[in-house]
Formats: C-alpha cells, structure tokens, sequence
C-alpha cells in the first residue's frame, strides 16, 4: 500500500518537473547554430532537446533491425529458432523478472503479490516445470488451495517434477486429516526418492499409526542405508518393531512367533523395558529362570521400572515374603541408592511385616523425593508400627498432591501414558515414550488448601485407608492396635471373594469373606486396607 502511493507521488513528481523544464525551456531567450555541409541550421533549445530525444529513438530502432537482420542471417543458415528466440527474448527477460519478483515476495510473506507475480511469469515463460512450482507455493502461502492442488496435479503429469507434485498432495491430505489418501502419497513418493528424509518420515509415522508394521521395518532399512539414521537408534526402532509383532503374535495366540520376536527385541535393545519384561517372561514359561534373571537384570542396570521387579519376583511365585526378600538382595545391589530400589525394598519388608526394615530401606526417600508412593509406603509403615490415625492420615494427606513419579511420558508432546505403547496416543509419533517423571501440574492434583487438611487429618468413623501401591510381594493385614505381642494376619480371600461396605442410614453393614466370623461389637471399628502385592 505504501509502496503504491510512493510510485504514483514520483509519478507525479515527474510529470511535475516536465512540465516546469518544458515551460523554462519555451521563456529562454537564444538560439543554438548548427553547421552541417556548409549549411547553417538555426534552431531554438526546445527544437534542440525534441531533436536530440527524435535522435535516440532512431539509433535504438537501428540497433533492432540490426538484431532482426542478424536473425534472419542465421535462419538463412540453418538455425530454425534463431528469429522465433529474437522474437521469445523481451517476453523472457518480462518473465524471468516477475519470476524472480515472485520469489523475493513469497520469501518476504507477501504471499498474494507472489501469487500474482507467478502468474505473470508462468504467461510469460511458458515453461510450466519451473512457474507451477511456484504459482503452487505461492498459492498455498495465500490460502488459494483449489489453485495449488491444480499446480500440484499438473507436476505430476511430468516426469521431471512428479515427485513434488506427489509430495505436495500428500503434505495438502495430511493437513486434511485424510490420512488414507496420504498414505497412499507417501508410499509413491518414497517409491521415487527412497532417500527423501521427510518422506521417511511421514510414511514410517503412518505406517506405525496403521500398525504395519512389515512396512515401517523397509522404511527404516532405507532409512539406514541413506544415512540418515544412526546405526543405534536404527537397533533400538527395530526392536520396537519386534517387540509390536511379538505383542500381536500373541493376541492371536501365536506363541512360537511371540516368543521369537520377543527375544529378538530384546537382543536389539537390552534396555527396552517392555521387550526385557516380555522376553523374561517367555523364558520363565519355558523353565529358562536364570536366563530370565540375567535379561531383568541387565535391563535393571538402565532403568529402574517396577515391572522388571514384578517379572523377577514371577520366576518364583509361591516363596514366602522372608525368601523373596533374600533373592532379591543380588538384584538391589546393582543400584541399591536408586529410590526405585528403595521403594522396592521397602515394599518387600512391607509385605514380610518388617515395618522397621521398611522404615530403613526407604530412608528419607520421603523427604528428599516425595511421591504419592513413597508417601503411601510411610503410611503404611506409620500404621504398621502403631502409630495414631492422625499422623498415617497426614501422610496420606500429603500423598494426595505429590508426584506420581516416573511414568512413560511421550518426549515429542508431553502426554502421560498408562503403559507403554510404540506410537504415542496423541501426537501418533513413533518410539517417543520414556520412562520419566513428568512435570508436577501434569500429574498431580492442585495443592490442599490449608483448611482442608485438619479435615482429612482428624478421626473419622468409617475411615478407609488407601491401599499400599502394588509393587509389595505378598499381602498383609496388620492388626490396627498398638504394639501387640504377635501380629495378626487375616487370612487371604479367594480371588472371587471381596470385602465389601456400604452404609444405609448410618448403619453399616459388613460382608465377611466365606469362613470368617464377625467381630465384637464395639463403639468405633476403623477399617485398615493396607494391600500390597507384585
């Protein structure tokens, strides 16, 4: 807009000037003398100036009838374009200045005025290879669509620029969310460029998304062949993929398969920790134990996942809490420091009733590094040990709003999964889970308010206490009275039993598990819940 009102003030500038020179040169008083083959020419100096600009034009004529001339002595010759290029070169030098006009606009975001200019050059060329390109880039910067898939469709046609054209409909179907036609465009752009970086990537993100996962395997091999992959993060998205087929082989009940891919998984990437748990747990169905302790605790020494823990605890099932507790021993010894290791620990003596061997394997976990477990681990210890209802009520107070801990959070956008997955749920990327602590206001619930907390402290009839997290060994039921000579143990339901409660009209009723006699009645029976298990 500026620019415009500028060209028309020197516009008018000029036009201005002109006519001030022409009308001085009309008031100046003298004559300028010219002799030419003994004549002499008298002319006044507006004659001299029009005779001078009449002199300029003939001189120009001259020189393009010379270049006609020459034109046509080299299609005398044999050259049949040489008068059609004479012709073709001022409609060339136009274009190749809008094209170049086209370009300096589309990189400086003025996107219709490149559109327009492309335009221009695409009349002017007639070389549709080089002004669709533009005139389709220029459009999409302009939100033109229709006009940019009708350039993309038309580089299709030619082989020299098939491929942008097929790359361009695929980028217009993603942003459309047809992601099926996209598909489609991917694989016939990685078809003609195998080597095209971002088309690598689009279709191996599609692929996963579509699970097909035999395609995203070419893909990384192209991948890797091109460069553009390093050889160890090409081992590592291989073993994801083994790791997919494996956990497929096995929804379909195809175990021979399963366990093939799992332990492949696994030799690509030890620290894998889905493929080191899945892998570990084939060989514990085959009798393999000592194979399945070396692959957890090879995976152990990467990462501290509570599943590794739960796989080991499954090579022996039916041991007591006493005996778990020692054949765990070698295996927190690789990183006996990690809070990993103390929250297994401490929930390994939990689940043996050693409420003071918990309490010194968890340490002050609960102060350097508070989480809604370690939390929940000293409120259980607290009640274990006797300790009133106010302060195992304050620990769990505290458990509301703590870190939940490490989880598998997506390293692209942020998204907390429940469990592993290949592909991330939100943003669809591909091996982008890690086992990490996400930040607190994506995890946990906003702070208790001050007055809230005396609230959840204080006694309660009917109070319910949060169970222990389920990463202990073994269940336990500690008595509720301080300090009894010998703990009691309630006997452990059938899976198919469950304790249930409910209140009607401020009576409470309690279903016993088959077999169990009902307490005496007494003016207040707190219920204490605390479950653990691996």
């Amino acid at each position: 807009m500026l620019w415009s009102l500028f060209k028309i003030l020197v516009f008018v500038a000029a036009v201005v000037a002109l006519a001030f020179g022409a009308r001085w040169l009309l008031s100046v008083s003298g004559e300028v003398l010219i002799t030419f083959a003994g004549s002499e020419y008298v002319l006044s100096p507006i004659m001299v100036i029009l005779g001078l600009l009449v002199l300029m034009l003939a001189l120009w004529i001259v020189f393009k009838l010379v270049g006609l001339l020459i034109s046509v002595l080299r299609f005398i010759n044999g050259d049949d374009t040489a008068i059609s290029r004479y012709f073709d070169r001022n409609r060339e030098r136009k274009g190749y200045e809008a094209l170049s006009e086209s370009l300096i606009a589309l990189a400086s975001g003025e996107s219709r005025e490149a559109a327009a200019k492309a335009q221009k050059a695409e009349k002017y060329l007639q070389k549709p290879e080089v002004t669709d390109v533009l005139v389709a880039q220029a459009a999409e910067a302009a939100g033109e669509r229709q006009t940019a898939t009708d350039a993309y469709k038309r580089l299709v046609t030619r082989d020299r620029t098939r491929f942008v054209g097929v790359r361009g409909l695929m980028r217009q179907k993603l942003e459309e969310g047809d992601t099926a036609t996209a598909m489609k465009l991917a694989e016939k752009a990685f078809a003609l460029k195998p080597r095209h970086v971002e088309t690598q990537d689009t279709l191996l993100r599609l692929q996963a998304r579509d699970e097909n996962w035999e395609g995203a395997r070419k893909v990384l091999s192209a991948k890797l062949k091109s460069g553009a992959l390093p050889k160890d993060v090409y081992k590592r998205r291989e073993a994801v993929l083994s790791l997919a087929d494996a956990r497929e082989a096995l929804a379909k009940g195809e175990a021979s398969k399963a366990r093939a891919e799992a332990l492949e998984a696994n030799r690509l990437s030890p620290e894998l920790i889905p493929a080191a748990v899945l892998a570990a747990r084939m060989h514990i169905e085959s009798g393999e134990k000592r194979r399945a302790t070396k692959v957890l605790k090879a995976a152990w020494q990467k990462t501290h996942h509570p599943d590794l823990a739960a796989a080991f605890a499954d090579i022996e099932p039916g041991e007591t809490p006493s005996a778990r507790i020692k054949r765990f021993e070698p295996f927190l010894k690789l990183d006996p420091e990690a809070p990993e290791s103390r929250l297994l620990n401490a929930e390994l003596h939990l689940a043996a009733e050693d409420f003071p061997g918990a309490r010194r394997a968890l340490g002050k976990l609960a102060e350097t590094h508070p989480t809604a477990r370690s939390l929940s681990l000293m409120a259980a210890i607290e009640r274990g040990e006797g300790a009133s209802e106010a302060i195992v009520r304050g620990w769990l107070a505290k458990a509301l709003g703590a870190s939940r801990g490490p989880q598998w959070v997506c390293d692209n956008c942020g998204t907390v999964h429940g469990s592993w997955v290949p592909v991330c749920t939100s943003c669809e990327a591909f091996d982008s889970l890690s086992w990490t602590e996400p930040r607190q206001s994506e995890t946990t619930v906003e702070a208790l308010p001050s007055e809230v907390v005396p609230l959840l402290v204080g006694p309660s009839r009917n109070e319910v206490v949060a169970p222990v997290p389920p990463s202990a060994v073994a269940e336990h039921d500690p008595s509720p009275e301080p300090a009894p000579p010998e703990p009691v143990v309630d006997a452990e339901p059938a899976p198919d039993e469950k304790r249930k409660v409910s209140v009607e009209d401020a009576d409470e009723v309690v279903t016993l598990p088959a077999g169990e006699s009902p307490p005496a009645p007494q003016d207040e029976a707190p219920t204490t819940g605390g479950t653990s298990r691996m």
